[in-house]
């Protein structure tokens, strides 16, 4: 500030009033960038899985895997050292989603032949939609199979090996059906009509969002008592 101003400034104040020394800069440093937590080769790849499937979930399987890496906050190439390719991601995603939360009990139970079957089968069916019957379940498996991948193949045959076959045995079994072999074709679909439908409940609610009409717990039993009373009939004709 010029020297003469401030000596007018000063005649201008009243007599016993002095300027106050101006009061010091505070300086403020400078915040460090936040460290980025460095995780273990397998929390890596956990944590990639996790993320994958939610985007494939949201966008489909034709989404390339730079968005995912951006939505990690890594490289691409970090991915590709743990996934060499995106058909091993994908795999590792059909994986976690559908073979990681099978359940070896549930064919224990399915087989137990001291309890009923409709007992087994209501049982069986409310543990395993409590799996499925979410939104990324369902749009994994939908945009799997638009897109023609194997993941729809591999479940499909991972259910009719763990399911649809094993309580096929046991409708003979507990139904007097006298079928001798393997079982057929006609059994396999019968059953299909009764699973499908089970599966398209949670489709409609799940991944198209629309009214359901009958609570699942209820659909389930009337879908069991259906089957359980028509399949035995259709066979024997």
């Amino acid at each position: 500030m010029d020297r003469t101003l401030t000596q007018r400034a000063l005649k201008k104040l009243p007599a016993g009033r002095s300027v106050a020394a101006p009061k010091p800069v505070k300086t403020v440093k400078a915040s460090k960038p936040a460290r980025r937590v460095r995780l273990n080769p397998e929390d890596r790849k956990k944590l990639i899985v996790e993320e994958a499937i939610r985007y494939f979930a949201e966008v489909g399987f034709d989404a390339g895997t730079r968005p995912l890496a951006v939505r990690l906050g890594i490289t691409q190439p970090l991915i590709f050292r743990y996934f060499p390719n995106k058909n091993d991601l994908i795999e590792a995603v059909y994986h976690e989603v559908f073979l990681s939360r099978w359940r070896i009990e549930w064919e224990v139970l399915l087989e137990d032949r001291t309890r009923p079957l409709r007992d087994r089968l209501i049982e069986f069916y409310k543990a395993y939609t409590e799996v499925i019957f979410n939104s990324r379940w369902m749009r994994i498996f939908l945009y799997s199979g638009l897109r023609g991948l194997d993941l729809n193949r591999w479940y499909i045959n991972f259910a009719e090996e763990r399911i649809h076959r094993r309580v096929c045995e046991e409708i003979r079994a507990e139904k007097g059906i006298k079928l001798n072999g393997a079982i057929t074709g006609k059994e396999l679909e019968l059953y299909w009509v009764f699973h499908g439908g089970i599966f398209y409940h949670g489709v409609r609610e799940f991944a198209y969002g629309v009214p359901i009409h009958l609570a699942l717990e209820e659909f389930i039993e009337a879908s069991i008592d259906s089957m359980l009373n028509g399949m035995p009939a259709a066979l024997r004709t």
